[in-house]
């Protein structure tokens, strides 16, 4: 059995690729030797602070948020952490998916071992642990303002290391102490200021925005098969994705897609026929500008969040080289839920187009039939799944409301501005499985009308997907259950190697 790899965390920085590498391989996390010693210099420097502490220090000497002005004596600072865990652990609604809570553990872990957040290296160790075990904490989706960044849910992630709260472990939901003892890890010890060190940060929000991110890339190349399937299945042009005019206009978006597209066409049969139209609807001609600015909408969210999964977001923050704890806002999300509301216009303009593009299909235009079927009145074909890629699309534009716009008071007045930013991260979510299935449907309708094509053969690209669809999904002759067209189509959006 070959040896599983590892994952040295602290030996370089988080990336998106290298996120979805650990997500896929489940490699062995460690420490770095380096990582440790930050870690110790840290903590041992808090722990001296304490002693010759002659000022408050928020959240290590004081209670919190509005209670700040309350002091903690020395004997019940571990008491003062704990009940900060197990108090804010409200978060609520439904559980997150397996995937992002694997990267909340891991992001954190990132994060604390910079070596300004002064815990124990044991603590950072026990996150390993849990990760390398696959106990997974519950947490909720809901109940974050992405503030004092994700309080809630992520009180929720660390209720385990207290002996507290409940993982899914094996499959199955079970109280975290009873995993522990099974597998022989200890729980955790508290000292000054770990609990707000676990609690302040952005890893639920950021955990939300790798995984929609990995999804997003991918969908981006799903978005541009599709197009070119469809524009073979509607004969239309691929004069608009010239190179000429897409060099005058440089975005970089732009200029990919529409290489994409011609790449994706080279060698169609159907783009050698002479065509009777001067100019495609926007739907088909304007792809590159649209697919491109989606494009570079997620390349620009990409770089922020992969430098919010390097940086430092608890607080206070703790700076030993320069006896230094600063009391400040690194916890507010307002960079992630700014770019999030911005991926989420970006995502559902992909549904958008593709819905279009859905629409023009089933017109009866270009000696394509009413509906794609051979008897239209007595069949009705391909009607209503249009309908439904409708519906799926006018939801995804309420999701792109604006959570960073709003903001509600908390805690009294000290946290008068929030982010809103898990809010922004969630909602990325069921736009991502909208557009998986609004994505199917116009498969399902551009497969189907370039059946009506035949003999003609569309590129070898294409064809391949073809040929791979049709394993599955069989052309439609006269009125089946569509349904279950639709889920085969999805599950072939999500797992086909689109290139």
């Amino acid at each position: 059995m070959a040896e599983k790899k590892q994952f040295v965390l602290g030996k370089e920085p988080l990336t998106l690729k290298s996120c979805e590498a650990y997500l896929c391989e489940r490699p062995t996390l460690v420490l770095s030797e380096d990582s440790k010693q930050r870690i110790a210099h840290c903590r041992e420097y808090l722990d001296k602070k304490l002693e010759n502490a002659n000022k408050p220090i928020y959240g290590v000497t004081t209670g919190f948020g509005s209670l700040w002005k309350h002091s903690i004596s020395p004997e019940q600072l571990t008491t003062l952490q704990e009940n900060l865990v197990k108090s804010h652990a409200c978060s609520c609604g439904d559980e997150v998916e397996a995937d992002i809570v694997r990267l909340m553990l891991l992001l954190k872990a990132h994060a604390l071992q910079i070596g300004n957040s002064g815990v124990q290296v044991e603590t950072v160790e026990r996150i390993i642990d849990m990760l390398n075990n696959d106990i997974l904490p519950i947490v909720y989706d809901r109940g974050s303002l992405g503030a004092s960044g994700d309080l809630a849910p992520l009180a929720n992630l660390f209720l385990p290391l207290i002996g507290e709260g409940e993982v899914r472990y094996k499959g199955e939901k079970c109280k975290s102490k009873e995993v522990f003892n099974k597998l022989g890890l200890a729980t955790i010890t508290f000292r000054s200021k770990e609990g707000l060190a676990l609690l302040n940060g952005t890893q639920f929000m950021s955990s939300h925005g790798v995984y929609a991110l990995i999804k997003a890339h991918r969908l981006a190349t799903v978005a541009d098969n599709l197009a070119a399937l469809s524009l073979d299945a509607f004969f239309g042009l691929t004069a608009p994705f010239s190179d000429q005019l897409h060099t005058i206009r440089p975005h970089a978006g732009q200029l990919t897609v529409a290489r994409h597209l011609r790449k994706l066409l080279e060698g169609s049969e159907i783009q050698t026929k002479p065509k009777e139209q001067v100019q495609d609807p926007y739907s088909f001609r304007c792809v590159p500008q649209v697919h491109g600015a989606s494009r570079d909408a997620i390349d620009y969210v990409t770089k922020v969040v992969e430098t919010e999964i390097n940086s430092v977001t608890d607080n206070p923050t703790v700076f030993p080289d320069d006896d230094l704890v600063v009391s400040g806002g690194n916890f507010h999300g307002q960079p992630l839920a700014i770019v999030y509301d911005f991926l989420a216009i970006a995502l559902a303009e992909l549904g958008n187009i593709s819905e279009r593009r859905t629409a023009q299909l089933i017109l009866g235009l270009r000696g394509l039939p009413e509906f794609l079927v051979a008897k239209p009145g007595l069949n009705s074909g391909f009607m209503i799944p249009q309908y439904a890629a409708a519906a799926m699309v006018s939801k995804n534009k309420m999701y792109c409301y604006s959570a960073a716009s709003d903001s509600i008071v908390s805690s009294n007045g000290q946290e008068d501005h929030v982010s809103m930013g898990a809010n922004a991260a969630t909602k990325l979510l069921p736009i991502i499985d909208n557009l998986e299935r609004i994505f199917g449907i116009e498969l399902l309708n551009a497969a189907q009308a370039l059946e009506f094509r035949r003999p003609l053969k569309s590129s070898p690209i294409i064809e391949n997907i073809m040929t791979e669809l049709r394993k599955t999904v069989p052309m439609v002759k006269e009125d089946v259950v569509m349904y279950k067209q639709m889920d085969e189509a999805r599950n072939f959006i999500i797992n086909y190697p689109f290139v």
